[in-house]
């Protein structure tokens, strides 16, 4: 019996994401959507909702995180190569979405080594299959559909591009709309196929419209309003040229006209510009409010008619994006025409691949001076790829003593299985010589625990503001490398951790919005913490790095212990236990205790002082650590 799917026009409210997907539906070539939002909020309801408006002809392959490189790109048929001793392709879910609906649930924790393989099919529309001597070529377009929630980490930029169009998702505040939703949610839940019935009239309506509807034309004149909007918004490249173009013809097309026009183009604007205004992941999701309107402006001056239009203001951008419309534009942004998606009689159009509170500290920073750089301590900062149980299949080996493995390879397996047989048939089917253990790589990344002292020993609000500004940096860079962060702070009687290890720059931006200062420097306190806090969250795929910026003062530790003897022996512990260190010195003025370099020199730690105390000082400094 077929599993009854919720269905679309039954989900309450959500008209901008119910928007955005009927468009993909009607041309595909707009690249897919991303639905960010909370838990909750009916992200895979809607993108499953879809699908059975599609129907039976249009695959929709559903990507779990947990999948494997494997399932996802294709393997060696283990039973005809037994069988007959040939090498064939298992194909993949890249194969199975091919011409539909690639959708990934929480596309943000979708692995390194898969997003990397996922972005390669997206960019080219080709699935290479190079692995266990498995050689094979076809083609993957599909439109990528991927639900997010932000607070469990970003995507990475790279993916987070070619998504066509992005939507917020977020539950109705509204009583009278939560309470309908309920109320259609547990009615399903009772009898699914009676609710389904109900709306079937509904759901016919929209499976023949999207059957019907085309893409509309586009005038010459209102590319050039497209291009000279996006121009103004500041996005980059001519992806969101591309996109806001095709999403103002589907919709149009969608709403039965033949043409195209600047309320089209209005209407979809902040769709495909949602997710191309960030410069930084502290910067909030969105295109900025003031961005928006300079583009909307921009749309108005330039529309079919206006004068600007007429003069071919912003026409190098406008023929580039024609350009891609037909599927010659810029490199990545658009691809040649693939299957329809509806196998040719339902929704036209190809299939190609889907294309803070402080401000960031500038890269180019002054740096430090730096001592204690520790020979045999392992690269900071870096991401470095190392074997393991996880991640991508490199090579294979021979079994160890006794067969033993940690992982199978078996497509080498089989062959040695198969080789071994030619050359004696009536050997059993496999042995334990044939064993080969997978050699699997994945990258790693860094756990950084920042550590402020926040106590009135910082002075002047301009040391709190250098201390924000570096965390703010040091998250960022983080997230390029999608490490894990961690803040701790320490002020008064003890230290606090504000910010447990994550991957969220959401998270951490709200976090980092407020930090109270004041009080004694229970330094001790603040080093035992992150300590602590780095032992715990840290791992050989995971190295911890301990990050202290204090001016090294302690006045508040373990009563009948100094609050230096007890920082010091807090520091010892830092070196004893073997985790990697900074000491950023935040002392200035006239007279300086050095405090700050005795406490690296007891943790082992890398010390860096600073020409002046500010935040490009403290991120120059520490980024040089890392090199």
């Amino acid at each position: 019996m077929a599993e009854v799917t919720f269905p679309f026009s039954a989900l309450v409210g959500q008209d901008e994401v119910k928007l955005a997907l009927l468009l993909n539906a009607v041309d595909p070539r707009i690249g897919g959507v991303l639905l960010r939002g909370q838990k909750g909020s009916g992200k895979t309801t809607l993108a499953r909702g879809l699908a059975a408006l599609l129907g039976e002809r249009v695959p929709f392959v559903e990507l779990p995180v947990g999948t494997t490189e494997d399932r996802l790109a294709g393997s060696l048929d283990l039973r005809t190569m037994l069988a007959q001793g040939q090498e064939r392709l298992r194909p993949g879910l890249l194969h199975a979405a091919h011409g539909g609906v690639l959708y990934v649930d929480e596309v943000n924790l979708l692995p390194d080594h898969l997003v990397d393989l996922l972005l390669d099919v997206a960019a080219s529309g080709v699935n290479r299959v190079e692995r266990e001597g498995v050689s094979h070529v076809h083609d993957s377009r599909f439109v990528l559909v991927g639900s997010m929630n932000p607070e469990e980490g970003e995507l990475r930029p790279q993916l987070l591009d070619r998504f066509g169009l992005c939507v917020e998702v977020t539950a109705d505040t509204g009583p009278e709309a939560r309470a309908e939703a309920v109320a259609r949610r547990l009615a399903f839940d009772a009898d699914a196929a009676v609710f389904a019935g109900g709306w079937a009239r509904e759901e016919e309506a929209l499976r023949r419209r999207l059957a019907a509807a085309r893409p509309a034309g586009l005038a010459p004149p209102l590319l050039r309003a497209v291009a000279s909007a996006c121009a103004a918004a500041g996005a980059e490249g001519l992806r969101a040229d591309i996109v806001t173009s095709r999403a103002a013809a589907a919709l149009a097309g969608w709403e039965g006209r033949e043409e195209a026009t600047p309320a089209d183009v209005g209407r979809v604007l902040p769709l495909a510009l949602a997710h191309r205004g960030r410069r930084s992941p502290f910067e909030a999701h969105g295109v900025d409010a003031s961005a928006l309107e300079e583009a909307e402006r921009a749309l108005q001056a330039s529309a079919p008619g206006d004068e600007g239009a007429a003069r071919g203001e912003g026409a190098p951008r406008e023929e580039s994006a024609a350009r891609g419309e037909s599927g010659r534009g810029e490199e990545g942004a658009a691809r040649e025409e693939g299957p329809p998606v509806n196998g040719g009689s339902g929704p036209g159009g190809a299939v190609a691949e889907p294309a803070p509170s402080e401000a960031v500290v500038p890269v180019a920073a002054s740096r430090g001076r730096q001592e204690g750089r520790e020979q045999g301590r392992p690269a900071l900062g870096r991401r470095t790829a190392v074997t393991g149980p996880r991640g991508r299949l490199v090579r294979d080996r021979a079994a160890g003593a006794g067969g033993d493995v940690n992982a199978l390879a078996l497509g080498a397996t089989a062959r040695a299985a198969v080789a071994r047989r030619e050359k004696d048939p009536a050997g059993p089917a496999l042995a334990a010589e044939d064993l080969r253990e997978a050699v699997r790589e994945h990258r790693t990344g860094n756990l950084v625990v920042l550590t402020v002292d926040a106590s009135g020993s910082m002075g002047a609000p301009r040391r709190m503001e250098a201390a924000k500004g570096a965390a703010v940096s040091l998250l960022l860079d983080a997230y390029q490398r999608r490490d894990r962060v961690a803040l701790v702070t320490f002020r008064g009687e003890g230290a606090e951790v504000v910010l447990r290890p994550t991957g969220s720059v959401e998270v951490a931006r709200a976090r980092l919005a407020a930090l109270p200062t004041g009080g004694r420097t229970p330094l001790a306190a603040g080093i035992e913490s992150a300590l602590r806090l780095a032992r715990k969250a840290g791992s050989p795929d995971r190295p911890p790095l301990l990050v202290l910026l204090s001016d090294g003062r302690a006045t508040s530790g373990p009563e009948g212990v100094d609050p230096l003897d007890a920082a010091m022996s807090q520091a010892d512990a830092v070196r004893r236990q073997g985790v990697s260190a900074v000491v950023v010195d935040a002392e200035d003025g006239p007279a300086r205790l050095g405090l700050a370099r005795r406490l690296a020199g007891a943790m082992g730690a890398r010390y860096l002082t600073l020409p002046e105390l500010s935040a490009g000082a403290v991120v120059g400094a520490v980024r040089d650590a890392f090199v």
